[in-house]
Parts: structure tokens; sequence; C-alpha cells
């Protein structure tokens, strides 16, 4: 049986760890509640913006944008895919990063085998946001841009805008061919799932299932059959719809990944220290039981003492 003071010793790592869990445990829960207001207020202008590229849709309206039209390859040709993949710069979130990498790698190797059949070639770039996505992902022999430098902490708009035209920029120029975000949305407060969203080249259908669940949209803005006019011209609103949505886009999946990412860590904090109380309990445990044996030792001495002092007195 160990030593009481080693028994103790463990005893107050033990609670050193359970306070720090704790702490770390209530820092993320306020950072996790300010991430889901921000994304509530950004939420109905992205979402209206939204609506509209839907209601454009269904009224039959054809858009010939480069945003909303996928190019058009051949055979042997190579398909240029970028991916936008949000991690965090620090551990102790459970799975979270973990889940995020797992499901890049699923999609790339989904991606390059689809192209592969059709007879097309893939060439991938990886844009990493987070110190250990980014880490592992060049460990594993991804191509990745080691100048696109980003966190998901704290999220502003100003940020979102500049990678919005960062990646406006990579697509115009025709570096990019597709772009997909990668990242963990916040089904519920303990249910976190990694999505594969397509950003570019928009996909009007697939812009419907972003809305989430019980979310009150306006009334529809275009009626059927009715004369649309466009002020000051069709591309212009096309224009300021793409630039707005790809804003609130990437605002909202740096939101909704830094929401989830401390969520995840809330989770993995308080069942840390829910075992740090358990281990204490058995430390505790372990400890009364030497000390007993300790004691029990002891008197067992002294009365074995007790009895050769009185064989000798005899």
């Amino acid at each position: 049986m160990a030593q009481i003071s080693e028994i103790k010793k463990r005893i107050s790592g033990v609670n050193d760890i359970k306070q720090m869990t704790r702490a770390m445990q209530l820092i993320s829960a306020v950072k996790m509640r300010r991430a889901r207001q921000q994304l509530e207020k950004t939420l109905p202008f992205f979402m209206l913006c939204a609506k509209t590229m839907v209601e454009l849709d269904e009224m039959g309206v054809h858009i010939d944008h480069p945003f909303f039209q996928l190019r058009k390859h051949k055979t042997g040709d190579t398909w240029k895919i970028g991916y936008f993949i949000l991690t965090g710069d620090q551990g102790l979130a459970g799975a979270y990063n973990l889940n995020v990498l797992t499901t890049t790698e699923k999609h790339i190797r989904m991606k390059t085998v689809d192209n592969v059949q059709k007879g097309m070639n893939t060439e991938t770039k990886l844009y990493v946001a987070g110190k250990i996505g980014k880490e592992r992902l060049a460990r594993n022999g991804f191509d990745v841009d080691k100048n696109f430098h980003y966190a998901i902490n704290a999220p502003t708009f100003y940020r979102a805008r500049d990678i919005a035209d960062y990646i406006y920029d990579l697509y115009v120029s025709g570096q990019l061919d597709l772009v997909y975000f990668i990242y963990t949305k916040m089904e519920s407060a303990i249910n976190m799932t990694p999505m594969v969203t397509r950003v570019l080249p928009v996909n009007a259908k697939a812009l419907s299932e972003l809305v989430p669940t019980g979310f009150d949209l306006p009334g529809r803005g275009i009626q059927a059959n009715s004369d649309i006019e466009y002020v000051p011209s069709l591309d212009h609103v096309i224009d300021y719809l793409i630039n707005t949505y790809m804003n609130g886009m990437v605002y909202g999946v740096l939101t909704e990944a830094y929401a989830s990412e401390q969520t995840a860590r809330m989770i993995a904090m308080d069942n840390a220290t829910d075992n740090a109380s358990d281990m204490m309990e058995k430390l505790t445990l372990e400890s009364n039981r030497a000390r007993q044996s300790k004691i029990t030792n002891e008197i067992s001495e002294i009365v074995g003492g007790a009895e050769v002092l009185a064989q000798q007195d005899k």
C-alpha cells in the first residue's frame, strides 16, 4: 500500500487539476454564450440575403454569373478545390479538432475518387484556421497554405470580411474552382456536428438547408408571376448579394465554429472536473485505509512490546 505522504501529494495534485478544469469550464461557458449572442444578432441579416437568392431561383430567374455557375471541365482537366477549415489553437476540447480533421480527410478522399471515376484530376489546397489543424494536416502530407493565418477565437465581422475578400480573389482569379467550408455546427447544447458546406459557386437550393429549424423569416418578397425590376441592374443586385452572402457566410461560420469549440471545451472540462472529484474520493478512501493500517500496526507493536516486557518481568 502506498505511503500516506505519497497519497496526500496525489490528492493535492488532483485538487489543483480540479480547480483548473473548473475554471476553464466556467470561462468556456461565458465565451460560448457570447458567441451564440453574436450569431443570433447576425443570423437574420444573413438569412434574409440567402432567402432572396432562394426566391430568385424559385422564380426561375436565370443568373448568368460566375459565382452561380459551375465551371465546365472535360476529361483530363483538373478541378482546383479549396478547403477553408476551422480548427482551434488549443486542445482540451474533447474530440472537437479530431472530428473536423477526420471529416476533412474523408471528404478530400471522396472528391478525389469521384473525379478519378470521371476521368479528371483533383488539386486541393487547404486554408486552415487554427494551429492544431494546420500542423496535423501538413504533417499528413496535405498542401496547406502556410500564409493563411487566422484564428476563430473572438470572431469579428472585420476579420470575416478579410477572409471573404481573400476567397473572392482566389475564385475570380481562377486559382480555385470550388470552395468548401469545413467547420463544426452546434446543433444543441450537447450535440456538435462537423459540416462540409460548398460556398462557391453558390448553390441556391442548398441555401435553404442552412436556415435553422424554426427560424422565422419574413414573408416572401417576390410574388409569383410578377414583373421584377432590378435597380440599377440585375448584375449590380447579384454583386451586392454575393458580397453580402460571402461576408455573412464567413462570419456565421466563424461564430458557429467558435461557439462549438467553447461548448466542446466546456463539456470536456466538466467531465474532467467530475473525474477529478471521483479520483479524490478514491484517494481519500485509500489514505484513510493507509492511516488505519498504520494505527493498527502501531497498536500491534505496542501490545507485542508489552507482552515481551511482561515475560521479562516474570
